[in-house]
């Protein structure tokens, strides 16, 4: 046994200085010359990769520059930014790939399979990574280069009017962005008040959505209740109409000439400033929001009442249990542990809901004391400001960041204190 290791050792050194020559020393051709392939692309590839690392340092050091009509191109920073991100990521997945050689290489035993044979072989046992790469290079792609390029984006100067590319070079400037955010008063002012609403938002926006979806469930459910599925109808065609569709009418119907304040003026009521005034302006994104979410609970918590066994209500009432007390001991805490998950996934896109917020009050009324924020905004409208309105790149990358962190804390721990997740756990 030490005999074959020791005459293994040489091969697999090979494989360290030239991918898949162990594999093809054992025979293994088709699977050693791709890993062989791999090398000479990455090796033919280095000249490229070494200069989009270079200049990921640098960001550019030419900007662009006019002689009378004449414009003379420069670097644009960003998109050396973009390119930087790329050779890392590539890097990375040829370390990767250069480490499963090596254990391979360990691995491998003398073959005697024709070529055809191989590639048959290497189908059948590789047949789940086959089928997975185009997905995982798709997640690279999308997924975590934009999330890598967001974080690079915070620790630069990258915002109008003087660090806008290709006219300007946008710089380095580490943790400053993070420190403006909560020290500079003009910045930290709007933050908090952003922040402190959209948690408020997100929280309210979900309990009552959450709740008049239980409401209506429990009315439906009850054995009184007559012609159910024209009330189940009913209920549920808000949720049939698209939400874009139903927020462009609220927005319609509610605004200071809208065809609410015009019926109320006719009855001799004044008009109510549903968009206009802070406070009235919140409540009615939350109101809005419930109407368009609660029939989707309404469905959820009807097929949760459903499996809950009738034995438990009839012996409860043996005990002397009023209707309240079965809810509160019976109905709500098995309809929370079926339904808990949605409730923090229902957080979370309310957290970051930009429709719901937008397309009703546009984050208005303006607000004078906040910086590129009005009332209603939430920090994702204020993102989508910041961004497209004012160019303020390096303080969105920022506050993304932010929001990234905190819904990937608040949504771990909630996952982990509720039994459904604990149940799941438990039977694997």
């Amino acid at each position: 046994m030490l005999l074959s290791q020791t005459r293994m050792q040489p091969m697999i050194n090979a494989s360290v200085f030239i991918m898949g020559l162990t594999q093809m020393r054992q025979g293994h051709w088709v699977k050693g010359l791709v890993w062989l392939f791999i090398q000479l692309l990455f090796i033919f590839s280095i000249p490229e990769l070494s200069l989009a690392l270079k200049q990921l340092i640098t960001l550019g050091d030419v900007a662009q520059t006019r002689e009378g009509f004449t414009i003379i191109q420069g670097d644009h920073s960003v998109f050396l930014l973009v390119e930087g991100v790329i050779a890392l990521i590539a890097v990375f997945v040829f370390l990767c790939l250069y480490a499963l050689n090596i254990n391979d290489a360990k691995s491998c035993q003398p073959c005697q399979l024709s070529a055809s044979e191989q590639i048959k072989a290497i189908y059948d046992r590789q047949f789940a990574l086959l089928v997975l790469s185009p997905a995982m290079l798709t997640s690279i792609a999308f997924i975590i280069m934009p999330i890598v390029i967001t974080v690079l984006v915070s620790f630069t100067n990258y915002s109008a009017p003087h660090h806008i590319p290709p006219r300007n070079l946008v710089d380095w400037v580490g943790f400053k962005n993070f420190i403006a955010l909560f020290e500079l008063r003009i910045w930290s002012n709007t933050f908090i008040g952003v922040a402190t609403w959209t948690v408020m938002w997100a929280i309210l926006a979900t309990i009552c959505t959450c709740g008049f979806g239980f409401v209506l469930a429990l009315a439906l459910s009850n054995k009184n209740i007559k012609a159910k599925k024209a009330w189940r109808f009913v209920f549920i065609l808000p949720y049939a109409i698209p939400a874009f569709v139903t927020l462009l009418m609220f927005r319609l119907l509610l605004n200071g000439v809208g065809p609410v304040n015009a019926t109320l003026n006719s009855w001799g009521f004044d008009s109510v400033a549903f968009l206009s005034d802070p406070w009235m302006a919140k409540i009615t994104v939350i109101a809005v929001s419930v109407w368009v979410g609660a029939p989707y609970f309404m469905l959820l918590i009807s097929g949760a009442l459903t499996n809950i066994p009738q034995d438990l209500y009839e012996a409860s009432e043996v005990d002397g249990a009023n209707k309240f007390q079965q809810f509160r001991e019976i109905t709500l805490p098995m309809v929370l542990h079926q339904v808990a998950p949605s409730l923090v996934m229902t957080f979370a896109h309310n957290f970051n809901n930009f429709g719901a917020i937008f397309l009703l009050t546009e984050g208005g009324p303006i607000n004078p004391e906040y910086r590129f924020a009005g009332h209603t905004d939430i920090l994702i409208t204020w993102i989508y400001k910041l961004t497209l309105d004012f160019q303020q790149y390096q303080i969105a990358s920022v506050i993304s960041i932010i929001i990234f962190l905190f819904l990937s804390v608040i949504a771990i721990w909630q996952f982990r204190r509720m039994s459904s997740f604990n149940d799941d756990v438990g039977m694997k």
